[in-house]
């Protein structure tokens, strides 16, 4: 299917890796002039290269910005002044006892997960409404709807995340402009994989055992059992990110593998 995004600019954050970089991958192989962004310019230059040689698509770029840090968000800005479609990926979780959250650590998710995404919208969506045509879609999480225990902080921003995007697909009334949201089930990311690998060295279990356990004891609900890979996140993104889902805003699509235990 062509989703009709070639001469598309967009920018997807945090997509050096997981989830981010295979939206990234999504929209090149779709013909979009794709922004790359991640921490690192080093890392951020070589995923660059690796996606161009990978799709063929010479119109992929890289922009290096730390989300924690308002003044190379505002660099970014510059760099980038307008695109097409925004990909509000970037985010940082922890798992973390309730009582040893910080207010620092309350404050640094709120301002990664949830104020990254505010500051872009509020540059690229004005521009979205003067050229009548744009997508921002916030990567969200089914952590947003089932809060896990052990990183409250973290369920905190998804939820938000959702609250953001209705309220800007609220001031799109009348456009061609969307606003959408992204719930993904546990997805075998960069992050939660080290993180996987490690809870099984510590308890002296097989990666796979390891997995069987979490979907067991920690995801229940899931009816596919078995982590989410991010392509599987990309394909829902980019349909949405492109001219074909005009009819759909406002809303909030599930990736989650069924752990949320409710069709609505």
């Amino acid at each position: 299917m062509d989703l009709k995004l070639k001469n598309k600019t967009a920018l997807v954050t945090g997509s050096t890796a997981g989830i981010g970089f295979a939206i990234a991958k999504a929209l090149a192989f779709e013909g979009a002039e794709v922004y790359i962004n991640g921490r690192d310019k080093n890392k951020v230059d070589k995923v660059t290269q690796e996606l161009v040689l990978a799709t063929g698509n010479s119109n992929i770029k890289g922009i290096a910005a730390d989300f924690s840090d308002k003044q190379q968000i505002d660099q970014l800005l510059k760099q980038l002044p307008a695109v097409d479609i925004l990909i509000n990926n970037v985010g940082i979780f922890e798992p973390k006892a309730f009582q040893d959250i910080t207010d620092d650590d309350w404050f640094k998710f709120f301002e990664v997960n949830v104020l990254s995404g505010v500051r872009l919208s509020r540059v690229y969506f004005d521009k979205m409404l003067e050229k009548n045509w744009g997508r921002i879609i916030f990567i969200s999480s089914e952590s947003a709807v089932q809060i896990p225990a052990e990183m409250i902080h973290y369920g905190m921003t998804k939820t938000a995340q959702i609250a953001v995007a209705r309220g800007l697909a609220e001031l799109t009334v009348g456009t061609k402009v969307t606003v959408n949201s992204v719930l993904p089930g546990p997805t075998l990311s960069e992050g939660v994989d080290g993180f996987m690998k490690a809870l099984a060295a510590d308890q002296g279990k097989s990666e796979a055992e390891m997995e069987q356990e979490f979907f067991t004891n920690m995801r229940g609900t899931s009816l596919i059992k078995r982590f989410i890979i991010p392509e599987e996140i990309a394909n829902m993104v980019a349909y949405i990110a492109s001219p074909l889902s005009s009819a759909t805003n406002g809303a909030v699509f599930r990736a989650d593998g069924g752990v949320i235990k409710t069709a609505f």
